[in-house]
């Protein structure tokens, strides 16, 4: 963790800032109305310390989860996080429709796989332009689960002790929802993203 600078957080604000931008052209696309991704704040914890404030999981409800694995210079498992009632709402903008809430969650596995591709993919491949390497990623996947059920999954493979969380916010309509971006990562994985990291910000230094 000491490894990890706050230098090395911004640094990943920015990259991330500009997949989300991407993310948004391609969702505004899609609902016909503007959509804004922006990311806030970055953050590297331990997995152990890992807790529902810290993803903003206080919620009672459930949680929908997009899940994605990366692969490349350095591996990753991806979740994007929402409220099930926040995906819900997210989806009837997709859909431009009326639906109620039951006819919705038919939709909401397909939707949800789409939206969290569209996002993941976008924050991950503008990292991977910036930074000069080249990553793999499976198909999206969506459950939905209780906070309890996240923060264990989180937590369970120690072999990925560090969690990389992105604090996003988007708008659909005026409407914001806030959600996160997770990444899990290996000792390995970590060291590697921040080899790149230093590769970049010598770069820049060079050229000023």
């Amino acid at each position: 963790m000491r490894q990890f600078s706050e230098l090395h957080l911004d640094a990943l604000t920015e990259i991330f800032s500009i997949g989300a931008g991407r993310a948004a052209l391609s969702l505004s696309e899609i609902v016909g109305d503007e959509v804004r991704i922006s990311v806030p704040s970055v953050q590297i914890i331990n997995a152990e310390d890992i807790n529902p404030v810290t993803l903003s999981l206080t919620d009672t409800g459930r949680f929908g989860a997009v899940s994605q694995h990366f692969s490349g210079p350095f591996n990753a498992e991806a979740l994007l996080l929402f409220t099930e009632d926040q995906a819900l709402k997210i989806i009837s903008d997709m859909m431009g429709s009326q639906m109620s809430n039951e006819e919705l969650a038919e939709f909401e596995h397909e939707a949800m796989c789409e939206l969290g591709n569209i996002i993941l993919n976008a924050c991950l491949s503008s990292m991977a332009d910036i930074l000069n390497f080249v990553l793999e990623s499976s198909l999206p996947d969506y459950t939905v689960a209780s906070a309890e059920e996240i923060l264990h999954r989180l937590k369970k493979d120690s072999s990925q002790p560090y969690v990389l969380v992105l604090h996003i916010d988007l708008a659909i309509e005026k409407r914001h929802t806030a959600g996160n971006l997770v990444f899990l990562l290996s000792t390995s994985s970590l060291t590697n993203l921040v080899t790149h990291l230093d590769q970049f910000l010598g770069n820049i230094h060079e050229q000023n």
